[in-house]
């Protein structure tokens, strides 16, 4: 259950692989949501006015916003367990959306007031499990990676896409929604510094979704003409076939975030084989496992050199695609399904 299940997101396509996961294991599920995206198959969710409450059922609740739904689940009979995936903190939002600022602020409140109504809670990252110690939860924890289908990832790409970035030029890609606590401001900064001091054939890709009357993007934009980067590209919303052509043409994944509950999209370039690069903050380190070249600072001169660093040195670039790869092993699916099965056993819940 959740208050909206959207169409490519990381939470909507974690709520239906472990759907699928549970059905796979012989429970009778469904999913219940408030707001269904229209681009999904028909029947993937239910409404949630159609959902029966009873004792002897278990709801796996997928907690990242505020939203009224957080209140109503208090007065279900249901046995509720917490599917804890953070929420931003509100002070990123403060100098560019108070609507954002404002909701985000009710979010971290409702996982507060929530403190005492599950009985049992799972949470994306060790990061998010001491977010919910912070915020009073007294009832088991544990931590449990999201659950990701890798299978998507091996449909076709673009065609058109993957020959339009296959030129020639340093691909240096971060995905994600355009939002100011993924510093998407950091990226461009850096990347300047990278296209006009050490390789001008080069571009940055920030394949995210947004609105043309967010603030954060249009300063984004602003701070690039600035800068009289041409070769910035948002793409904003994009097909998922975009999305992997995207990823197969990429040359770095660059990912200067200042907050993350686990972050998918560090998983994803692991499985396409892409090095990446990442500032310590949050979840990152943790969801890296060691992969990855890990910035303690994020000065952009010497963001700059890590990217020239991992284009050049070829020993250091084919160390941190194993590192990836091997550190994908940790999300095998069968492994994590395995580890959700087993985690609602030991509590009671399956």
């Amino acid at each position: 259950m959740l208050p909206t299940l959207a169409y490519g997101d990381a939470i909507g396509n974690n709520v239906i692989a472990i759907s699928d996961a549970l059905k796979a294991a012989g429970y009778s599920t469904a999913i219940y949501a408030e707001n269904i995206d229209r681009r999904l198959p028909a029947r993937t969710a239910e409404k949630i006015k159609r959902f029966k409450d009873s004792p002897d059922t278990v709801i796996l609740y997928h907690l990242s916003t505020g939203t009224g739904l957080n209140e109503r689940i208090k007065n279900l009979k249901a046995k509720i367990v917490i599917i804890y995936h953070n929420v931003t903190p509100p002070e990123f939002w403060h100098k560019y959306d108070h609507s954002q600022e404002k909701r985000c602020s009710e979010g971290v409140d409702s996982v507060r007031r929530l403190a005492h109504t599950p009985e049992y809670c799972l949470a994306d990252s060790a990061f998010n499990k001491q977010d919910l110690i912070k915020l009073g939860y007294t009832c088991p924890v544990d931590v449990l990676p999201i659950l990701i289908r890798f299978s998507d990832y091996d449909k076709k790409p673009d065609e058109a896409t993957v020959a339009k970035y296959s030129d020639g030029y340093t691909n240096i890609v971060f995905t994600g929604r355009v939002a100011p606590n993924k510093k998407q401001e950091d990226l461009i900064t850096a990347f300047y510094y990278y296209h006009t001091y050490v390789n001008p054939k080069s571009r940055l890709i920030i394949a995210g979704a947004y609105q043309n009357s967010d603030i954060y993007c249009r300063k984004l934009k602003a701070y690039k003409d600035e800068l009289g980067l041409e070769d910035v590209i948002f793409t904003g919303h994009i097909p998922f076939d975009q999305i992997l052509a995207i990823y197969r043409t990429a040359s770095v994944f660059l990912c200067l975030s200042e907050h993350e509950g686990f972050c998918v999209p560090l998983v994803e370039a692991m499985y396409f084989g892409i090095p990446i690069i990442a500032y310590d903050s949050t979840a990152i380190a943790e969801t890296l496992g060691g992969s990855g070249l890990l910035l303690k600072e994020k000065d952009p001169k010497e963001v700059s050199e890590a990217i020239n660093l991992v284009m050049t040195d070829e020993d250091l670039r084919s160390k941190l695609i194993a590192g990836g790869k091997e550190r994908l092993k940790y999300f095998d699916n069968d492994r994590i399904k395995g580890q959700l099965i087993d985690l609602l056993k030991g509590q009671g819940m399956a």
